[in-house]
C-alpha cells in the first residue's frame, strides 16, 4: 500500500484553494497526528476468552487495517506556503549523477518520483533532498524529492522537472510545460529508496 500511495496522484479536496492574494493560507488541520503519530501506535483491541478462528481473523484484519492507516496518518504531507511553478519532465541521460550527491550509485529511473530545480537564481528554491508536494489543481497532487539541478532551466526561474512518473500524475506528457502550485512536505516515515534515492 505505501508504495501505492506515493506513485498515484492524490486529492486535496473540493473545498481546496491556492488562494494568498488575500494573504489567507488553506491548511488542513487535525489533531491526530498529535494524538497518533508514530511513536504512539494504538495496539489493537484484544477480547479475551476468545479462541474462535472468528477471533483471529478480525484481529488480523484488524492489525491490516491499523498497518494500513499508520502509513497514511504517518506518511508525507504537504507543509508551508504555496507558490507557483513551471514543471516539465526529463528523461533518459539526464537523469545520469544527479547533482545532490557528490558520489552516488543510485540515479533516478523514469519511474522514480524525483526531480531537479533551477540551478541558478532561484534563491529560496528549496534545498537537496527536500520532499515536495507539486499539484495540478486541487485533485491532482504528487510528492516528489529533490535530487537534481536543472542547469538548462532559466536562470531565475522556478522551475521544477520531474521524472516521467511524477509528471504523467499530473498531466500528460505531451502537455509538456505545465504552471502549477508547489509546497515543501515532510519526510516519510517509510523509505522507499527505488522513489527517492538513498536517504542522505
Amino acid at each position: 500500500m505505501s508504495h501505492r500511495q506515493y506513485t498515484r496522484a492524490h486529492s486535496l479536496g473540493d473545498g481546496y484553494t491556492f488562494d494568498s492574494s488575500s494573504g489567507w493560507q488553506s491548511v488542513n488541520v487535525t489533531n491526530l497526528s498529535y494524538k497518533y503519530g508514530s511513536q504512539n501506535r494504538v495496539p489493537p483491541i484484544v477480547k479475551r476468552g476468545s479462541n474462535s478462528k472468528s477471533t483471529s481473523k478480525s484481529l488480523s484484519l484488524m492489525g491490516t487495517v491499523t498497518h494500513l492507516i499508520g502509513d497514511v496518518w504517518n506518511g508525507l504531507k504537504g507543509i508551508g506556503t504555496t507558490e507557483t511553478v513551471k514543471i516539465t519532465w526529463y528523461t533518459g541521460h539526464d537523469l545520469e549523477n544527479p547533482s545532490c550527491w557528490s558520489d552516488s550509485k543510485w540515479a533516478p529511473t523514469d519511474e522514480s518520483f524525483a526531480c531537479a530545480l533551477t540551478l541558478d537564481g532561484w534563491t529560496s528554491r528549496p534545498k537537496c533532498f527536500a520532499f515536495l508536494e507539486v499539484c495540478n489543481g486541487p485533485k491532482k497532487c504528487v510528492y516528489v524529492r529533490v535530487v537534481d539541478t536543472c542547469a538548462g532551466c532559466a536562470p531565475g526561474s522556478k522551475h521544477v522537472d520531474m521524472t516521467k512518473s511524477a509528471f504523467s500524475e499530473l498531466a500528460d506528457l505531451n502537455d509538456g510545460v505545465l504552471m502549477v502550485q508547489m509546497r515543501e512536505a515532510t519526510n516519510p516515515d517509510t523509505w522507499l529508496e527505488d522513489l527517492w534515492g538513498p536517504k542522505a
